[in-house]
């Protein structure tokens, strides 16, 4: 790799770094994952270029002897302020990034991850509080296809397309009742591992899987339903990524 190179990259985090610096991590379509140094202090025409969301032109030097990058000029083209009106939109914009980095990027196709992204950050710009769970949900339904690690949203026994399923948590499938097994007669389970997911919800996630988290869908979820779907997504995601985010708690 050249000392000096120049990417295409999206800001999905930062850090202070001691007195006056900060770490920035990047998703590029080029490199994907990049981690480098802003030097400079508060009132560093730098420091404020690269902030969270922001995208545009990266110009990094690399130093190959520490391993480490520094950024020296970041030309942002996309600004994203309306990210930073409402509570709910940062906090959607936050766990979607987290999602990706503890991903790493995907590990490869940076150039579709960086165009998905790109895709919910869009449409958390003008999106309400509910707006903001229902593109966030439809994201990790659209990680989880990207990484090759989306279940089916079916039972492997065939049962009735339009009925209740349940998340497997142990096994990352969804199940009908039947495949489940022990759910009572009113069709709740008594398995803790397993996660309802009622009719609403799952037409829902199929209407969407091949739509873009920007994109609305072809009918908003009734609130029961985005919880429902909120709630097996998130561990769904868990199982592919090892663990939970704390930030999908927003």
């Amino acid at each position: 790799m050249p000392r000096t190179f120049i990417v295409e990259a999206l800001v999905l985090k930062t850090l202070n770094s001691g007195e006056s610096n900060r770490d920035a991590w990047f998703l590029s379509a080029e490199e994907g994952i990049l981690r480098a140094t802003v030097f400079g202090g508060p009132k560093s025409r730098l420091r404020a270029h690269v902030a969270p969301f922001h995208r545009g032109t990266l110009w990094l030097y690399h130093n190959p002897v520490r391993d480490s990058r520094k950024v020296t000029d970041f030309d942002v083209r996309s600004w994203r302020p309306g990210l930073r009106e409402l509570y709910e939109r940062t906090m959607a914009a936050d766990a979607a990034a987290d999602t990706i980095l503890a991903a790493h990027g995907g590990g490869g196709g940076w150039e579709e991850a960086l165009d998905l992204t790109d895709s919910v950050l869009d449409g958390l710009e003008e999106a309400d509080e509910e707006g903001c769970t229902r593109i966030f949900v439809h994201f990790l339904w659209s990680w989880a296809a990207f990484l090759g690690l989306r279940p089916e949203l079916a039972c492997a026994c065939g049962a009735p397309a339009d009925g209740l399923l349940w998340f497997d948590r142990r096994e990352g499938v969804f199940r009908c009742p039947s495949c489940a097994g022990r759910v009572d007669a009113e069709g709740y389970a008594e398995r803790t591992d397993l996660l309802p997911l009622n009719p609403g919800a799952r037409r829902w996630l199929k209407g969407v899987e091949n739509l873009k988290p920007s994109q609305p869908g072809p009918y908003v979820p009734a609130p029961a339903s985005l919880r429902q779907a909120r709630t097996a997504l998130c561990a769904m995601m868990a199982g592919i990524l090892g663990r939970e985010l704390s930030t999908w708690n927003f």
